[in-house]
């Protein structure tokens, strides 16, 4: 991509820019925010650094490329972490900015800063990207800030201290001296402070006079004062302000390997300056009904709706009976059945923590994102947009539509999200309205993860185990940003694959699985690290394509405890209470071979149950083959058959959830996920899992209670399984339950 970089002169933005082009972008253009009075050295700014701003003037010389500036205030008017367009908050001033250079140069696709932990600064230059169609890039975001000040040095940033404000630096001593000469001593007051040694706690900034990206000249500063802020006795505060300086130039230009991609016209002497002065239009992008063109039709649609229980969190699944034949219209018209629903709740789009979706062609994924953008948005959702997974299922052989969504829902907008949209080292972007994790009391819910290498956005190559590793440092590196891992705090795991996977690869992944999660541990053992760990319960889907043509997603649910000190304790086994008899199903000891469970008690269940073949026969010995075998091809499982194991299903969960002290209205979400070779409609599944729960209620009316939707919702796969190597239940089952 063509990329402007935002430019304060500090080493930071510096090496984000050597970054971008490592990651084979190209640097066309250089844009800085600067104060309107040029003898201010420093604004009272929350986003931008202007001190040495005298200076950035010389970085279009000295890199040969066009240098576009305001001048700003430097006022902060909206102080909350997330932003909205506020009339005369300085990162309008940087709009103004990046969308001058996207006017003259067209060419441009998107912008690169030096966000290293800042969310406040990040979130601002990703609301900026986003209104103006911009990419950010953000390839210091979350990197260990040791390494990175090796990485700078080494790499070649000459840069020198230009502001103090820490214990143990003084702007006499300190101020004007480089940061290879200061790299040990910040490593002493790290350990003596615990102050950030790249400064991102404000304990200093720098001003890069030379590195690789100056092809033409490097600054020398000949002359400066130092004038102090704060002369505290702790940690004053001091700036220094250049008074002189002058280009060197480079007579024996050395060539990098990536400083071709700087820009075509690197060789000119000097690149042009573009002071930037027209005033901000309201040009913001504000979320319209779909109008009259965006009516599907006016018909009145037959719907299947779907509602758990919980009081203060449930699920709503939607699908369409009378499908308009498109993914397009039918995601039209689920979309807006969802939105009525909750409206009907007193509840908008705010309010839902995750979305499962599911569509019939993944060749449809951008049409999908399309019609999903005109109802979910940043503004819709102030505290932050709902965490997504999206898989291709064969839904039409099924009787669904072609897009069929669940979402699950709080009655509290009291939730924590993380949205990064920049491309960075860290993990992959949400450069869509949906985000990497929700946090919503105690449960982190995790968008699906894909293989993609982070920096590039592409796939990893290598095959499915080499995506499914990635796929999973990718989980790591989100559930971090929540003070936990994955190897630890995992309730379960869902695994989707593609039918491309080969059973030596499906193989593969499972032993992965175990693999790399146990180093994880291993890891966390060595560092130091003390968790109690859950013992995770995991889940294999096979499914007919993933975004991106991929074969592995893994999302990932977790448990955060509030408190570190809180203790965590999984119950895998537990003595059986006094089961009730239905249907005539008794307890056996082969029952439990039927159950994963996770429970941490009086707080989350979370089930997976699991009838094979096998187990089919015997739980149905009375009428079928005990030769019956499931071989996802043509079934003679008969409707007869087929309502014995829903009872049993039923019956098995309810013994699962009462055991552990839950009732069927702690549930949160429930799935039961039915091949479609067994060559049954979903109305048929669905009116057997309806009705076995309509019997359990009448035998024990406190059991369930009985609304006019099912409290379940019915996933149509090619197969799903406890084990990657053996995706071949006849019905899964996946439950997820919260005390409320």
């Amino acid at each position: 991509m063509k990329v402007v970089a935002l430019v304060s002169g500090g080493k930071d933005s510096c090496y984000a820019m050597m970054k971008s082009i490592q990651y084979g972008h190209q640097i066309v253009a250089l844009a800085n925010l600067m104060p309107v009075d040029d003898s201010v050295d420093e604004l009272d700014s929350y986003m931008f650094q202007t001190v040495g701003h005298q200076i950035i003037i010389n970085y279009a010389e000295c890199m040969g490329l066009p240098l576009f500036r305001r001048r700003i205030q430097g006022s902060s008017r909206h102080l909350e972490l997330g932003y909205k367009t506020t009339q005369g908050d300085e990162v309008e001033d940087m709009y103004i900015l990046l969308r001058e250079v996207k006017r003259q140069i067209p060419s441009v696709t998107a912008v690169c800063s030096g966000a290293i932990a800042s969310d406040y600064q990040r979130l601002r230059v990703e609301s900026v990207c986003s209104r103006l169609g911009l990419v950010s890039l953000a390839y210091l975001w979350k990197q260990d800030q040791s390494l990175l000040l090796h990485e700078m040095i080494s790499n070649g940033i000459v840069a020198i201290t230009v502001k103090v404000a820490a214990m143990g630096l003084d702007p006499a001593k300190h101020l004007g001296k480089e940061l290879a000469m200061l790299n040990a001593y910040l490593h002493k007051l790290k350990e003596a402070y615990g102050i950030n040694v790249c400064g991102e706690g404000g304990e200093y900034e720098t001003l890069t006079l030379d590195c690789p990206l100056f092809i033409n000249a490097r600054i020398v500063l000949d002359k400066y004062q130092v004038v102090m802020h704060s002369s505290d006795s702790i940690a004053p505060v001091g700036v220094l302000h250049p008074l002189a300086f002058h280009l060197e130039n480079k007579a024996d230009i050395q060539s990098l390997k990536t400083v071709d991609k700087i820009h075509e016209g690197r060789m000119q002497k000097r690149g042009p300056v573009f002071e930037v002065h027209d005033s901000l239009e309201r040009l913001e992008a504000t979320c319209k009904p779909l109008d009259s063109a965006d009516q599907i039709d006016g018909v009145e649609h037959k719907f299947k709706i779907s509602r758990t229980n919980n009081k203060s969190t449930f699920s709503i699944g939607c699908w369409l009976q009378d499908s308009c034949n498109g993914l397009r219209e039918d995601l039209t018209i689920v979309l807006r059945k969802i939105e009525s629903q909750l409206e009907g709740f007193g509840f908008g789009w705010e309010n839902v923590l995750y979305i499962h979706l599911y569509i019939d062609d993944m060749n449809k994924f951008s049409e999908a994102n399309e019609t999903y953008v005109k109802f979910i948005t940043h503004e819709k959702c102030p505290f932050g947009v709902p965490s997504r997974s999206t898989v291709e299922m064969p839904l039409v052989e099924m009787d669904f539509s072609r897009a069929y969504m669940e979402v699950l829902v709080s009655n509290n907008k009291d939730k924590k999200v993380l949205h990064v949209q920049s491309i960075s080292c860290w993990a992959p972007s949400c450069i869509g309205p949906y985000s990497q994790a929700t946090l919503h009391e105690g449960i982190l819910l995790m968008a699906g993860q894909l293989g993609l290498d982070p920096p590039t956005m592409n796939l990893c190559s290598g095959g499915p185990g080499v995506e499914h590793e990635q796929a999973l440092k990718n989980s790591e590196a989100i559930a971090k940003s929540f003070n936990c891992s994955i190897s630890t705090s995992a309730i379960a795991f869902v695994i989707y694959c593609s039918k491309n996977i080969s059973s030596l690869d499906r193989l593969d992944i499972e032993k992965k699985q175990e693999t790399i999660l146990r180093q994880m541990k291993i890891s966390d053992l060595q560092e130091g690290k003390k968790y109690k760990a859950l013992e995770p319960i995991t889940l294999y889907v096979l499914v007919s394509d993933l975004p991106k043509r991929a074969f592995v997603e893994v999302k990932p649910i977790l448990y955060v405890e509030d408190g570190a000190d809180a203790a965590i304790e999984t119950i895998t086994e537990k003595p059986c209470s006094k089961a009730s008899c239905y249907w005539g199903f008794k307890q056996e000891n082969w029952h439990d071979s039927c159950i994963q469970k996770c429970v941490i008690p009086g707080k989350i269940c979370a089930i997976i149950l699991s009838i094979t073949s096998e187990l089919a026969a015997k739980i149905c010995s009375d009428s079928l083959p005990a030769d019956y075998v499931n071989d996802n091809s043509q079934h003679s499982l008969s409707k007869g058959h087929m309502e014995q194991l829903s009872k049993f299903c039923i019956y098995l969960l309810d013994k699962a959830i009462t055991d552990n002290n839950f009732a069927w209205e702690d549930i949160l979400s429930l799935r039961f996920y039915i091949p479609v070779s067994l060559q049954m409609s979903v109305e048929l599944i669905q009116s057997m899992f309806s009705n076995a729960l309509f019997e359990l209620s009448e035998m024990n009316q406190r059991k369930v209670k009985n609304c006019e939707e099912p409290i379940f919702n019915i996933v149509p796969v090619i197969g799903a399984g406890w084990s990657a190597s053996s995706m071949d239940d006849v019905v899964t089952c996946e439950l997820l339950a919260r005390k409320s």
